[in-house]
């Protein structure tokens, strides 16, 4: 065996599943060693034998454990044998504790002269075969591997095998018996022999036969004694044993939930596979408590960190009262209605907690207490002496986004009351250590409805006793590190904590009133005002006095006099009184109030999406809460660093002398007022700690606020979204999934690209898929001929009779295709399928064609799940895929979406909402809307996108419908009753759900009724609960008006269902319609105390037709919808009167015709080119030109548009007009930053110039890079030039941070303002115009740049970074030269070429410029990276060759 055997000498490159293997013929994973390999391992201690042993058992059953085995009784055999193999290897080890091996004997020789070792034989031809890798016939050339090869066909076979680490051992034989049998033995093959006996006569150990050894030894009792001191008897390890033995029995014990065999196999998959792996699989122990638990899955996650936390009843109620209060105001309800909303949310409450039941539940089942119902008398009626003496009055008091908001409610209240109790626990454990009270404490702690106010409670109660906190964290053992630390004499005491132990509070005490007393004036709540009293003597001489001096630290008057302001100050700052009286005013008085930074003054222009609130004043806070959105995005530009937004009272001046009256004293002398005046100081002290304290809190609370609302609209958008029923073809009901053919010409240019095209049947099957070149339409008076695609196209619509046509795309000129298809519908009489009209007569209509949404298309088409499900189709195709499923469902398409449903825009301000504050709110929708809908239990087994909709259905979530899905295929793979989802021990049904889980899911899980079948229960297809089938099957009953007999009767001889199966079976269904459910609803409120008015109205509609679809009809894309869609721009982004950048298409004599960069096309008419009219379009423009233009026209709905150039037009820049009044614009700062702006560009000495050309900005070379900062790689700026008149600057955007300024020569200029017709470029490069000049020069260099940073070569780092990986490589490839590519920030537009021949070579570096066109080496051009890289290495070479001679 070589060195190489022993040691790992190289990493494997790029191979992330080094760690394991599959063998070829049996698929068994095979572990890989890290380290030590081959060989080796026989050195490794046998203690490890059991433990690989059982990763190979593990591997093994983890592979077996993915797929179902029936056949119990392998099972238990493999069981079996693994016991047995287990208890040999026991029995081994007590045996092998105690034999000696040759090593022991050689040390027993060198310890007794007397001892002669034994010579071995020379001829054991079994000893020169070696190990079985060296051997075997020759065929097979093993390897490291192969020591982890096993084939199942051995298992059975009589042998012992050790770790597969180490060397096989045979069983121990006595020491005389193995010398004795020691012979030559020439086995000519193996036949006869188990695998393994050569490796374990190499191995073979002595026998344990004290007798033996002794005389094969020659050692006498004495001498045997020593030895045992020495070497052990054997017996030394036996507890290491024993708990070995005992981990392997609780391993065998330990089942594993998402295994179902882990009962025989005793392992659990985290021994197999990595923690991520397994949380990314939700497999963790958490998961499957998840799992385990009859509890709403949702209910579980959310409510898990107060799980030990129980609300008492007083907590209960309390509960109510609180969310009641805070959800009233914005439900605007009448008074009278006040009490029964707070009894509703009240019921609500009891539902969620106490019963478990998930939002969907209640608002589908209990119903009626959303709703309160009261008797209005009726005037009675002379003419009907017999009508009704009331109605009833209805009004809904609680809507389902309201039951989640009581949900999200619930556990802010949970966390409220989990701190109030903490902080009620740490003052009772303050009252045990010493015996105080803080009234204080015990008045605002139940009073505190806030987290706020409970942290104020919390900053007071460790302000006002710090000293006995210290000492009870002392007593109690939690010190730093959670011991109890003995800290030097007045090291933990800071100063206000000296003030309150000395003298000196003997000052505060004079200000005559307490910091709560004050607070308590402020509060001006019912009760005696306390007033202040005044000491006698003045403040600075009571400070001067003995009594209050406090050497060393407060050695003079004027020391104690500030140290007791500032402790008073901080005692009215940290009072929760006073704390509440700030808040009350800020939230009351508060104003908003955005100022500009100094960054901001350049950045901000008035064409920034921020300068809407630039010079923004006097916001009240109700104004920035109608206005969300516009609060969120003055934040985040503070947080850029551009404004500034600050919170201050409205009035302040005027609330501060409210509070001077409230501490002053009403006393008039000189005494007073000078106290009087000590008193406002430390008030004025405390007010700018508090006005901190609160603006932060503000600011804080009104962005939780806005990120609320904008949450919420994210949700009402997605709601209307999935509030939509497949399309529905004319002729058929709503609800019916259509056939569909899609169509899209994706980003491709209409009439030059392709058109891929996909056949959907209404299964979800892709039926046929292609694509079109040319349907083009022909025009018989002109004598052409349609194109060869549109036969095709026509023969596929008869061929596969879709229902709708869709089309889609990424353009404007998808709007082109879709006219298209239109025509050719109409031109070739394209039609849908047959269906009766009202008079029965079979009639068809003109095939529709749609524009679809194709927001999950453009996320499915480059999809991981697209590959998988179609990985021979084109991008685009499955594109067209998406686009059809989303005409049949699209609910089913956006659940697919999973967590990347994020990535989609419902509002535009989301980007600021945190994501999972927005994927909360998408969640709530979904699962309102799926359970709206119910899912086909028996289709989600079967159908992976019905599957993805069981999270979201009441009660279940992603861990739970898995286990649901899979115990439904362990138990057969389908569910004839709602009923079987239960575990049932006496049918040996596996239960898929637990009762509480059950009662919460079983109604928004239909069953298919099948009237064959016995079993089947018509209303286990309903949305009707298990609960309610007693009342269903009554309303049947009296429907068919069946007496108790008769009901008996069929109900014994057909089961509880015999009734409802009846009534479908008559088709008596409009029956029930004659039915009187009011006195239903009275008699069951009455008898057993249900309401159930809103459920029996459910169960006569269900009973009539089963899962009727109620939502809406598939809505068809508005035009600001397609607008978006196809240009991705809004109302708000673009629209008529905005200077947009257009690039000249065509030019006639009276007309110009141009293109935005978003696709739309439109026309310059010839009143809108020039005020000149002797000056033609053609002499001042050209085509492919770039020039600003004014929309003076927008069609949305055509996607075209005209345009003007005049320049008078361009003059007059376009401005979001606003809605302020006029205190709310600071006009005054905006005129005075604009003359700044002039003044600053004055000042810099030049005249400043103005070019006609969209991308002229008047900045400098700051200024330039500022505004290059947040665009493209390649970006320009063309900017004026601190040379002089004739000269330009042109700044442009090489990489991020590097920016390149060009200067440009201009020649030929007919005035010094004029721009030159003849541009030069360091003496070698000449352009007539600047859009020649940028086309040409800095874009072609620009495409260079992207070039070599896109090369394989490119190292993204400095050339330090580079150098080190340069070195590194060298290192691991000593013989090898390499070489790399970085930028170089000092000098842009040039980049480094580094390079290190071998390790031992020194490091180097070229420079590469970039130039127009081609790179620069050497002083030598090269076109591409190809030729660089061949020119650096000829370079190279000579280089070297020079050197040798």
């Amino acid at each position: 065996m070589s060195a190489q055997d022993l040691i790992q000498g190289e990493a494997d490159v790029d191979d992330e599943d080094g760690d394991e293997s599959f063998d070829e013929e049996t698929g068994e994973v095979i572990r890989k060693s890290n380290g030590v390999k081959g060989g080796n391992r026989a050195i490794d201690d046998s203690s490890e034998e059991d433990e690989d042993d059982e990763d190979e058992d593990a591997v093994r059953a983890v592979r077996e454990g993915f797929i179902i085995d029936e056949d119990e009784e392998e099972a238990e055999e493999r069981v079996r044998r693994r016991r047995e193999r287990r208890k040999r290897r026991r029995e081994e080890r007590e045996e092998e504790e105690a034999e000696l091996d040759d090593e022991d004997l050689d040390l027993i020789g060198e310890a007794n002269p007397d001892f002669e070792p034994r010579e071995p034989k020379r001829e054991r031809k079994r000893l020169k075969q070696g190990h079985k890798e060296d051997r075997g016939g020759g065929s097979r050339k093993g390897g490291v591997g192969d020591i982890f090869d096993s084939d199942d066909e051995d298992e059975d076979l009589p042998r012992t095998y050790d770790n597969q680490r180490n060397f096989k051992r045979a069983e121990p034989r006595e020491l005389e018996n193995e010398f004795a049998d020691f012979i030559e033995e020439n086995f000519s093959d193996n036949e006869g022999r188990y695998p393994g006996d050569d490796d374990a006569e190499v191995a073979r150990p002595v026998s344990t036969n004290l007798i033996g050894v002794k005389d094969a030894a020659g050692l006498d009792e004495i001498a045997l004694e020593d030895m045992n001191k020495v070497f052990g008897t054997g017996y030394e390890y036996d507890w290491a044993l024993e708990i070995q033995d005992q981990e392997e029995q609780d391993e065998q014990r330990r089942p594993d939930p998402e295994d179902p065999e882990a009962l025989l196999k005793g392992i659990e998959l985290k021994d197999v596979f990595e923690p991520s792996q397994l949380a990314e699989r939700m497999l963790t122990d958490e998961d499957n408590q998840i799992r385990a638990i009859d509890e709403p899955e949702r209910f579980q996650i959310a409510r898990k960190p107060y799980r030990h936390l129980v609300l008492t009843d007083e907590q209960f109620k309390e509960e109510s009262i609180w969310i009641s209060n805070l959800m009233l105001p914005k439900k605007r309800l009448e008074g009278d209605l006040r009490e029964p909303f707070q009894k509703s949310v009240a019921k609500v409450l009891e539902f969620m907690i106490t019963d478990e039941y998930e939002v969907p539940f209640i608002f589908q089942h209990r119903k009626d207490y959303l709703i309160h119902a009261a008797k209005v008398a009726v005037t009675p009626d002379a003419y009907n002496p017999n009508g009704p003496q009331y109605v009833v009055s209805a009004e809904k008091l609680l809507n389902q986004s309201d039951l989640w908001d009581i949900f999200d409610f619930d556990l802010k209240f949970r966390a409220l009351i989990d701190k109030r109790n903490v902080l009620q626990r740490t003052y009772d454990n303050l009252k045990s250590l010493s015996d105080f009270k803080d009234s204080v404490f015990e008045e605002m702690l139940p009073t505190a409805v806030t987290m706020e106010e409970l942290q104020d409670v919390q900053d007071y109660l460790h302000f006002q006793h710090s000293s006995r906190l210290t000492d009870l964290a002392v007593a109690s053992g939690t010190g730093v590190n959670g011991t109890a630390t003995q800290r030097r004499p007045g090291a933990s005491k800071m100063i206000f904590e000296r003030v309150r132990s000395g003298k000196v509070y003997g000052l505060v005490r004079a200000f005559g009133i307490s910091a709560d007393a004050f607070a308590q004036n402020a509060l001006k709540k019912e009760g005696r005002r306390q007033y202040t009293e005044d000491p006698t003597e003045r403040p600075d001489d009571m400070a001067d006095s003995e009594r209050i001096l406090d050497p060393p630290d407060y050695s003079s008057g004027a020391q104690c006099l500030r140290a007791a302001k500032a402790m008073f100050a901080e005692e009215i700052s940290l009072s929760p009184k006073m704390r509440k009286v700030m808040r009350q005013a800020y939230y009351m008085n508060g104003i908003i109030e955005c100022f500009r930074t100094e960054k901001g003054l350049r950045k901000i222009d008035e064409q920034h999406p921020y300068y809407e609130f630039k010079y923004l004043r006097n916001q009240q806070l109700s104004d920035i809460a109608r206005q969300p959105d516009l609060f969120l995005r003055m934040l985040q530009a503070e947080e850029e660093g551009l404004v500034e937004v600050k919170v201050r009272l409205q009035n302040y001046e005027n609330f501060k002398i409210r509070l001077y009256g409230d501490l002053e004293s009403d006393n008039e002398s000189e005494v007073a007022d000078a106290w009087n005046r000590e008193r406002r100081e430390a008030l004025d002290m405390a007010l700018l700690k508090l006005d901190k304290i609160m603006t932060r809190g503000v600011k804080e609370n009104m962005k939780t606020e806005c990120e609320n609302q904008v949450a919420k609209t994210c949700r009402d958008e997605f709601a209307k979204k999935l509030d939509q029923a497949p399309y529905k073809p004319k002729g058929m009901i709503l609800g019916t999934v259509p056939r569909v053919l899609a169509l899209s010409n994706g980003t491709g240019t209409f009439g030059k690209d392709a058109i891929n095209w996909a056949s959907v049947h209404d299964d979800g099957r892709v039926l046929e898929n292609g694509k079109f070149v040319d349907l083009a339409l022909g025009d018989p008076e002109r004598g052409t001929e349609d194109g060869p695609d549109v036969e095709k196209l026509v023969t596929l619509v008869k061929r596969r009779r879709p229902d709708v046509i869709g089309v889609s795309g990424f353009s404007t000129e998808t709007r082109k295709l879709y006219k298209q298809i239109e025509d050719i519908v109409e031109n070739k009489d394209l039609r849908g399928s047959e269906y009766e009209d009202e008079d029965g007569n079979e009639r068809t209509d003109k095939l529709e064609v749609v524009i679809v949404n194709d927001e999950v298309a453009r996320l499915y088409q480059t999809s991981e799940r697209a590959n998988l499900e179609h990985p021979g189709y084109a991008t685009l195709t499955k594109y067209c895929v998406a686009l059809a499923r989303y005409l049949q469902n699209p609910m089913k398409e956006y659940a697919s979406l999973g967590r990347d449903i994020v990535s989609m825009s419902f509002d535009p301000c989301q980007r600021y909402v945190p994501t999972e504050k927005i994927l909360k709110q998408l969640e709530t929708a979904m699962v309102d809307m799926v359970n709206l809908c119910g899912v086909d239990v028996n289709e989600a087994v079967s159908d992976m996108y019905t599957a993805n909709l069981l999270p979201y259905v009441c009660g279940l979530g992603p861990r739970k419908a898995s286990q649901l899905l899979k115990v439904i295929n362990l138990n057969g793979g389908a569910v004839s009753t709602r009923a079987e989802l239960v575990a049932d021990p006496a049918e040996g049904r596996l239960g898929a759900v637990g009762p509480r889980v059950w009662n919460n899911c079983a109604s928004f899980l239909s069953i298919d009724f099948d009237s064959s079948e016995t079993e089947s229960d018509y209303l286990d297809n309903t949305r009707v609960h298990p609960e309610d089938y007693d009342l269903g099957r009554k309303m049947a009953a009296d429907a068919l008006e069946l007496d108790e007999e008769d009901i008996e009767a069929e109900t014994q001889e057909n089961g509880a269902g015999a009734i409802v199966r009846k009534l479908i079976k008559d088709d008596a269904q409009e029956k029930v319609n004659d039915l009187i459910l009011e006195e239903y609803a009275e008699q069951l409120e009455r008898n057993f105390n249900q309401r159930k008015r809103a459920t029996l109205e459910t169960i006569r509609a269900e009973l009539q037709q089963p899962y009727e679809e109620l939502r809406r009809n598939f809505a068809l894309l508005s035009t600001d919808e397609i607008f978006a869609m196809f240009t991705s721009e809004t109302r708000d982004s673009l629209c008529e009167g905005m200077i947009v950048p257009v690039v000249i298409k065509r030019v006639a004599d009276d007309f110009v015709e141009a293109k935005m960069d978003c696709g739309i096309e439109g026309t310059v008419p010839a009143m809108g080119i020039s005020n000149r009219p002797d000056v033609s379009a053609k002499q001042l423009f050209a085509v492919h030109q770039i020039v600003q233009a004014k929309i003076t026209y927008l069609n949305r709905k055509q996607l075209t548009a005209n345009f003007s150039l005049r320049e008078e037009d361009l003059r007059r820049p376009y401005r979001k007009e606003s809605d302020r009044m006029r205190d709310e614009w600071d006009e005054a700062e905006e005129q005075k930053d604009k003359d700044s702006m002039v003044e600053k560009n004055d000042v810099s000495g030049r005249t400043q110039r103005v070019i006609k050309h969209p991308l002229f900005k008047p900045f400098n070379s700051a200024q330039a890079q500022e505004y290059l900062g947040s665009q493209s790689r390649g970006d320009v700026v063309i900017r004026p030039s601190s040379k002089g008149l004739d000269h330009l600057a042109v700044t442009w955007k090489v990489s991020d941070n590097i920016y390149q300024h060009i200067d440009v020569l201009e020649l030929d200029k007919t005035s010094q303002f004029s721009s030159g017709t003849t541009l030069k470029i360091g003496g070698k490069y000449n352009y007539s115009d600047l859009d020649e000049l940028i086309v040409n020069h800095v874009k072609a260099m620009a495409k260079k740049v992207d070039e070599i940073m896109l090369h394989e070569k490119y190292q993204n780092g400095s050339k330090a970074d580079t150098e080190r990986w340069l070195t590194t490589y060298t290192e691991a490839n000593p013989k090898r030269s390499v070489y790399a590519f970085c930028i170089n920030p000092k000098h842009p537009g040039y980049f480094h070429l580094c390079f290190k021949a071998g390790q031992h070579a020194q490091l180097q570096n070229w420079s590469v410029k970039v130039v127009p066109q081609a790179f620069e080496l050497q002083n030598t051009m090269y076109p591409d990276m190809r030729a660089l890289c061949n020119g650096f290495k000829l370079l190279f070479q000579n280089m070297l060759t020079v050197k040798r001679r």
